[in-house]
This record gives structure tokens, sequence and C-alpha cells, in this order.
């Protein structure tokens, strides 16, 4: 993750002109594999390569928040051996990685159901949150054992529970105190959303917090993403009139 400034980044690519929150649904890695006549494994591994690229663009520009879709809570429900060789290559690259955040002060954040992850793959996320935490420069969160209708029902029975309680009066539930029962609590919300692989879907995606998220697919599988795309859909961005349900004077 070199953290050193580009050439190749124009001055319409300045830190003020760009989300400082971006999500990534990566999608595409076993079509990727396919394609290629290789085992769904490779896919990810490629896919693993992809993520250092953008996170280490996303450093050198800028931008704050980078949230990654890595696994859902639907995934659990792939074969067992996908699963697990899923939950290795997690755990190596958070070993791998972490010299690298240090490096570049960059801190480590998850958000979902963690707890069902593996007891080994979770002492590493633990080991590297620790280790990060004091960070300051850029956040990176990995969506993992991620969905948001889950999200939302534990924020409902959170609530739900401190109201029977009396700890929270019904008039006093608002879109802030929502907030603060979704795992994403202290992050801001996205200004863009990109998915690859040209899907036309959320997958269950921080469903609450892209109500005026910009969103961005792009056809490409995210194994064969790039650092050129990624910074072209930027500049896209910054044409786009973000409104939030306004008119423009």
């Amino acid at each position: 993750m070199n953290s050193s400034p580009s050439s190749s980044i124009n001055s319409d690519l300045e830190p003020d002109l760009l989300p400082s929150h971006v999500a990534i649904i990566m999608d595409g890695n076993g079509r990727w594999a396919k394609k290629r006549l290789l085992n769904r494994i490779k896919g990810h591994e490629k896919g693993a390569e992809t993520v250092r690229t953008i996170v280490r663009t996303c450093r050198e520009i800028g931008i704050s928040h980078l949230t990654l879709y890595a696994f859902s809570t639907e995934n659990w429900q792939r074969p067992r051996l996908e699963v697990e060789t899923l939950m290795s290559l997690l755990k190596r690259f958070l070993i791998a990685e972490r010299s690298e955040m240090m490096e570049n002060n960059i801190r480590f954040h998850t958000i979902g159901q963690i707890e069902r992850l593996p007891k080994d793959v979770l002492q590493e996320l633990t080991n590297t949150m620790r280790l990060t935490e004091k960070n300051d420069k850029m956040t990176l969160h990995l969506a993992l054992s991620y969905g948001a209708r889950a999200e939302i029902v534990q924020m409902v029975q959170s609530i739900a529970t401190r109201t029977r309680d009396g700890e929270i009066d019904p008039d006093d539930i608002s879109e802030a105190l929502i907030g603060q029962y979704l795992y994403t609590h202290k992050i801001p919300d996205p200004d863009l959303l990109i998915r690859t692989s040209g899907e036309m879907r959320i997958s269950n995606f921080l469903l609450w917090q892209i109500a005026y998220t910009e969103i961005y697919v792009t056809q490409t599988l995210w194994p064969d993403f790039g650092r050129e795309e990624f910074l072209d859909i930027l500049r896209n961005y910054r044409q786009r009139d973000r409104r939030f349900g306004k008119v423009k004077d």
C-alpha cells in the first residue's frame, strides 16, 4: 500500500471532490475463474489482489472510508470447501496486510455477525483491529457474515427491548436513533456504491445506509477491476448532481 502521490491523478480527483465513503459489492470471482476454466478458488485468490489495489488507491488519493462486501450471511450456504477456503484466504490476507496497514495509517474495522466466523479467523480479525485502532488516515471496513436485513432485525429487537423496559419513549424513535443501533453507527453513510460484474441488484447490502448513495454498476468482473477503472468511476461520481430530494436553485 504505497501512499506516495501519483502523477497520474488529475486535479479533478483532489480529495475535496471525492466521496468520503466508497462501498463496493465485489462480484464476479467465480465467473472470472469459470471463463478461464479454473477452480472458483483461483477467482477468489485473484480477487484478493484486486482488494489490495483498491485499498492502496483509496489511501493514496484520500478517501476516508472504504467498505468491501466480503462475505454475506447467504454465503454460508455455499459448499463447505469453498467457505473453508474463503475463511483461509481471509486469515492470510489479515496477517499479510497488517504491516502495510500500519505503515499507511489505515484502521481496520468489520461489520456483520463476526461471531459466526471460525475462532482462528476471529482471533486474527481481533488482532488486526486492535493493532490498527489508533490509525486515522483511512478506515477499511470489511462486511463479513453481513446481511442488511439481519442488521435491521437486530436493530429493531434492540430498540424494542429498551422500549419495553421503559428506557426509550416510542415518540423518541427517529432516524438518528435507528442509526445508533446499526453496525455502521460510527461510520458515515456511503457516498458511492460500486457493484462489479454487471448484476443490477443490491444483494442485501447496507439497505438503510444507501438511501441517497450514488450507484455505479460496471460489467467488469471483480478480479479484472483495476485502478484506472476505479479512478474513472470517481470522475463519473464527480459529475453527479446530488440533490438529496431537494430542488437545485
